[in-house]
């Protein structure tokens, strides 16, 4: 296999000391330069990652990470043999001194996330903020952001955002926060956990009442899927599914946003139902709201039954 340098490698002025693969060619990498090194990776598709964080992974001294075994992977696909350590906030009280002392020696480490980019609902700010506090240099290499790919594509306002990380798990705690968060005069972010998805939503949609919101899972990979409605109809929607699975972020529309308004399933279908047979009304509907035919199928045939 030929192996080769890229420009920036070859006019840095370090020493190549490590080596990644890309597209069936070798690369050499460069050390890198002393301090801690904040590297985004790929949340999903392994494509997602920049020609720089592969230097730095592969010419760092070690690389911090949530799980080895995931993070493995990556460098694995990489070609990337730099040694693996775990950070995670189960073992950070004990890890961080051995941390700082390498970064006093000289060393390059580079932090990671299982996916994404570290600190964002990962742990790692406490690293980040004792390595400046002791003077260290630190280092971004930025990439793929779950939050930033959900507001890319998710069609609500991106002017003024309020990411709120993962609501509490147990419900009058996760309302309880949801109401602080009510008046907030921007597009509310959180991270979800599948099995909790359809119980959240429902909580938004009482707590902060039925806005326009979108579910954004397994952003970048095959089953790559945004769904847009009201957050009454997005429960109804995941509530429906016999299982939901890959990371999610939900997104809603800030309750004084008045360009768009919440879809009314209901009503669209009530009118549609009148003078249009099943068949042409869900048709109708799902082209006009761009909801999941099986979600309006079955609506239409809830009602359809409740006025029989």
């Amino acid at each position: 296999m030929q192996r080769m340098s890229l420009e920036n490698a070859k006019t840095s002025g370090r020493q190549a000391v490590g080596n990644f693969t890309l597209l069936g060619q070798t690369f050499s990498a460069p050390s890198a330069a002393p301090g801690l090194h904040v590297v985004a990776t790929p949340i999903g598709n392994l494509g997602d990652i920049t020609v720089r964080a592969l230097q730095t992974l592969a010419g760092a001294d070690q690389v911090l990470c949530e799980d080895t075994r995931i993070t493995r992977r990556l460098t694995g696909h990489y070609g990337i043999a730099t040694t693996l350590s775990a950070y995670h906030d189960q073992n950070a009280a004990r890890v961080l001194p051995t941390v700082l002392d390498a970064l006093a020696a000289g060393e390059a480490v580079a932090l990671v996330s299982d996916a994404g980019t570290p600190l964002i609902s990962d742990p790692g700010y406490r690293l980040v903020d004792a390595a400046r506090a002791a003077g260290h240099p630190v280092h971004v290499v930025p990439g793929a952001s779950a939050l930033t790919g959900a507001l890319s594509v998710a069609g609500i306002a991106t002017d003024a955002v309020f990411f709120a990380g993962f609501l509490p798990t147990k419900t009058t705690a996760r309302r309880k926060r949801l109401e602080a968060l009510k008046d907030e005069p921007a597009t509310l972010v959180v991270y979800e956990a599948p099995h909790r998805l359809v119980a959240c939503l429902k909580d938004m949609a009482t707590v902060l009442g039925d806005r326009t919101a979108a579910v954004a899972r397994e952003l970048t990979k095959r089953h790559e899927e945004v769904v847009r409605a009201s957050l009454s109809n997005l429960a109804f929607e995941f509530a429906g599914r016999k299982a939901v699975k890959g990371e999610i972020v939900i997104l809603v529309e800030r309750g004084d946003d008045t360009a768009s308004e919440a879809i009314d399933l209901d009503a669209l279908l009530t009118d549609a139902l009148t003078g249009q047979t099943m068949r042409d009304a869900v048709a109708a509907v799902t082209a006009e709201t761009g909801l999941p035919r099986k979600t309006v199928y079955d609506r239409a045939l809830a009602l359809k039954g409740r006025k029989t």
